[in-house]
């Protein structure tokens, strides 16, 4: 499966009858997106900056109850939107956990600590949008590697700089994480 443009799209983009954006309309069908998994959710890709001009990142990831989506860490570059689609996301923003449920809408700026995992009891699924886009997808296929055990968790580390993705320690994320067990 791939992310693919439909034939209008790439019609478009051919004849030159797209107007000066630098890239042509995407349209990812449901069926023919690529999926990537770890043991605790699916990632469906949607659109890359690839194929956006570099505009924006977009992927739906399907949580399971309790799943624990991703540490605390920060992006130098781009803004990371949430909009939960239905369940519940409990997350970190700077210092604060706050619980986003369907329908619910959250604008990371860079440079802010976040992180996000399914709330306590809880499933997800979670449009995210990064602007601007930053190849995530490559970093999402090596995440689900690495959460396999097919990759080094050496790699996520040396990857930070590429996929514009920091770590950092939350001691308020740890405690809430350790309350869930």
């Amino acid at each position: 499966m791939t992310t693919t443009q439909n034939a209008e799209a790439r019609t478009t983009a051919e004849t030159g009858t797209g107007d000066s954006t630098g890239f042509a309309p995407v349209l990812t069908r449901a069926a023919e997106a690529e999926t990537t998994r770890d043991p605790s959710s699916v990632m469906t890709l949607l659109a890359d900056s690839g194929n956006t001009g570099g505009r924006l990142t977009g992927y739906r990831s399907t949580f399971a109850e309790g799943a624990v989506g991703a540490p605390a860490h920060l992006h130098t570059k781009a803004s990371e939107m949430f909009y939960v689609i239905d369940g519940a996301l409990q997350v970190l923003v700077g210092e604060e956990i706050t619980v986003l449920r369907a329908g619910d809408f959250l604008l990371v700026p860079p440079h802010t600590p976040h992180a996000f995992a399914a709330a306590p009891g809880a499933t997800a699924d979670v449009l995210f949008v990064f602007t601007p886009g930053a190849g995530r997808f490559d970093y999402l296929r090596l995440l689900g590697r690495v959460m396999r055990g097919e990759a080094d968790p050496q790699e996520i580390k040396d990857s930070s700089e590429r996929f514009d993705n920091h770590y950092v320690d939350s001691p308020v994320w740890r405690e809430a994480l350790a309350a869930r067990a």
